[in-house]
């Protein structure tokens, strides 16, 4: 479940943001200041894709062969509920009120009206969702994101990122409380990660260049967009003239 998460915010992060990143192949004698281990972070990253393409992608491509796109629409939109819980309590966290009663509405409408969240009318009544998780917290109160580390199975992230993924997905998860049988919670994490790979499908067919560059640089800036609230820090690499935005080039 952690993996096919970090890989949505590795592959998509480019589609989220107000402008879509170009990447750049830096050089050994220009190495990342934020990928301190980029040697063992590129054999960790081979053994992932490599996984990835003899067992996750395969399922993710007869699941979406299978599965009508309603069906996935409302898969996309009940995990995406069940994320308000963790939304809500990082924004009470960081002592965002107003955001974390957003979440709060936005969880009990599209419960409630939105039949266990398969269906979304928060969104349609113009109520925003949020994007929090506890490493945010731990940003936003002085712990740095630390360096970029790619691990097996998980993927690559800052170093607060994954320390908060216990807190996230274990003690901030509404089916570990809601659910009793091991089968069906275990069932609902392999449904997840099947259905967040699936809509990477059409979208990883855009990464250009060197693919670790790529979805490393695009994840740092995402990143950084999320810890700041949409609010861009001046990045020496992010700033070079030949890294640069481009919508036409992502359109879709």
């Amino acid at each position: 479940m952690a993996f096919c998460r970090t890989v949505t915010l590795m592959l998509l992060v480019v589609f989220s943001l107000p402008g879509h990143a170009d990447t750049v192949d830096w050089g050994e004698d220009r190495p990342h200041p934020r990928d301190p281990y980029e040697s063992w972070n590129r054999k960790v990253f081979a053994f992932n894709e490599t996984l990835d393409g003899w067992v996750l992608k395969p399922i993710a491509r007869g699941y979406r062969a299978v599965t009508p796109g309603f069906v996935r629409k409302g898969v996309g939109n009940f995990f995406a509920n069940l994320g308000e819980i963790p939304n809500f309590a990082n924004n009470l966290l960081q002592a965002k009120p107003a955001a974390a009663g957003r979440d709060a509405v936005r969880f009990t409408l599209n419960t409630t009206v939105g039949v266990l969240g398969l269906f979304d009318p928060a969104t349609s009544l113009g109520i925003r969702r949020s994007e929090e998780d506890f490493g945010q917290t731990l940003n936003t109160w002085g712990v740095p994101q630390g360096p970029y580390i790619v691990w097996p199975f998980i993927g690559g992230q800052t170093l607060s990122h994954t320390v908060s993924l216990p807190v996230d997905y274990y003690y901030l998860n509404p089916v570990r409380y809601a659910v009793d049988e091991p089968e069906i919670r275990y069932g609902l994490a392999a449904l997840y990660a099947v259905h967040q790979r699936s809509e990477l499908l059409d979208a990883e067919k855009l990464i250009r260049g060197d693919r670790y560059t790529f979805i490393r640089d695009a994840y740092l800036q995402r990143r950084s967009f999320l810890v700041n609230d949409g609010r861009m820090d001046s990045d020496p690499f992010l700033d070079d003239e030949d890294f640069f935005f481009d919508d036409d080039d992502f359109a879709y």
